[in-house]
């Protein structure tokens, strides 16, 4: 693949890039915007590449079940828990263009990848932040959560954040567990089997 057009018709030719804001969202943010330079001939190809720090840029596959498991609106107020190369908060922002979404991000030099990657798009609806020792940002509660690296367990921290009818895309070990907060607080669960993360570290 050549283009992250060419990325796009074929992620939707697999089955898993369905929704129209979504694809109209992948056709507008290009993967090879937050590769590294070294790995640019690489950018199309759907398999997660070394961003630094031990991290990755996840699987073109993967972000886009991920984000499809968000259910996106609009206007919902998004957490982005390790924003890594700044690609998947792009790709939250450009869906939710009256919503807002904060990335968080532990290590110093890819929150600094991040920023610099995003100011290649025009914008104004995003606020990067580095991760303090708890999970994401306590107090403040979201529409919609992704984590895009595997916990060892559910965080609770985490659940807490969501606001009642939200929805947060986390991966625990191998599983992608999909987490909705009905509106009395109590918790509608599901998993899905088969892929792999770098270790969600805080």
């Amino acid at each position: 693949m050549n283009s992250h057009h060419e990325l796009s018709r074929y992620l939707q030719q697999r089955g898993v890039l369905k929704s129209a804001m979504l694809i109209e969202s992948f056709n507008a943010i290009d993967r090879k915007d937050f590769v590294s330079p070294g790995l640019q001939d690489e950018a199309y190809e759907d398999h997660p590449l070394a961003i630094g720090a031990g991290q990755t840029i996840s699987q073109p596959y993967t972000v886009a079940f991920m984000l499809e498991l968000l259910q996106l609106e609009e206007s919902d107020r998004i957490l982005d828990v390790g924003c890594g190369s700044g690609w998947s908060t792009a790709l939250l922002a450009q869906t939710a263009k009256s919503g807002f979404v904060t990335g968080v991000e532990l290590v110093p030099e890819l929150l600094e990848l991040a920023r610099d990657n995003l100011e290649k798009y025009p914008l104004t609806n995003i606020r990067l932040e580095l991760a303090g020792e708890a999970l994401g940002i306590p107090g403040q509660t979201f529409d919609k959560i992704l984590v895009s690296a595997a916990a060892e367990e559910l965080p609770s921290e985490l659940v807490d954040q969501l606001k009642p009818g939200g929805t947060m895309v986390i991966p625990v070990q191998n599983d992608m567990v999909v987490i909705f907060k009905r509106k009395d607080g109590s918790i509608e669960q599901s998993e899905f089997s088969g892929f792999r993360f770098v270790p969600l570290i805080y």
